[in-house]
């Protein structure tokens, strides 16, 4: 795996391997590429995968901090279905759904899952469309990008 300047690291009490894993069942042009024991620290291994073409690196060492919402992947979904896809695909077992499209996997990464287009509608330099845009997402669990074009477009119901 090529050297990138800036990789996302994942810090897991346990179950790194099995995250990525996971994840990379769900994403295309994904994969694990190496799990690597570190010497001398017990359970503690590096798990270097690729999602979508990114690379990250994750670890499995127990420690006091687990995943919050400070940090989330965000995916840019280019239709309905696979929103919905990559939705389900990641509350499989045991995920938890969350409000404005934000959803914790079973693993407690934090993911939103959004259409392509749903930040260029809300930076919007005209504030009505970004506001409809906005009040729409704020009452959505999983996003509907029709309604969220809709409330844009100010063609909503």
């Amino acid at each position: 795996m090529a050297i990138q300047k800036i990789t996302p690291f994942l810090w897991y009490a346990t179950q790194a391997e099995e995250a990525a894993a996971f994840y990379a069942g769900i994403f295309p042009d994904s994969r694990v590429t190496r799990v690597t024991p570190v010497p001398s620290a017990g359970a503690t291994r590096l798990v270097e995968f690729v999602l979508c073409g990114q690379p990250f690196i994750a670890m499995s060492s127990s420690g006091p901090d687990s995943f919050n919402h400070a940090i989330s992947l965000m995916v840019y979904c280019d239709s309905q279905e696979e929103l919905d896809r990559y939705w389900d695909a990641l509350l499989e077992g045991g995920g938890a759904p969350e409000a404005c499209g934000w959803l914790k996997d079973r693993f407690g990464v934090s993911w939103q899952i959004i259409p392509s287009e749903q930040i260029q509608m809300m930076a919007d330099p005209d504030p009505e469309k970004a506001a409809r845009v906005a009040q729409a997402m704020m009452k959505m669990v999983k996003l509907d990008a029709a309604v969220l074009k809709a409330a844009y477009l100010g063609t909503a119901s």
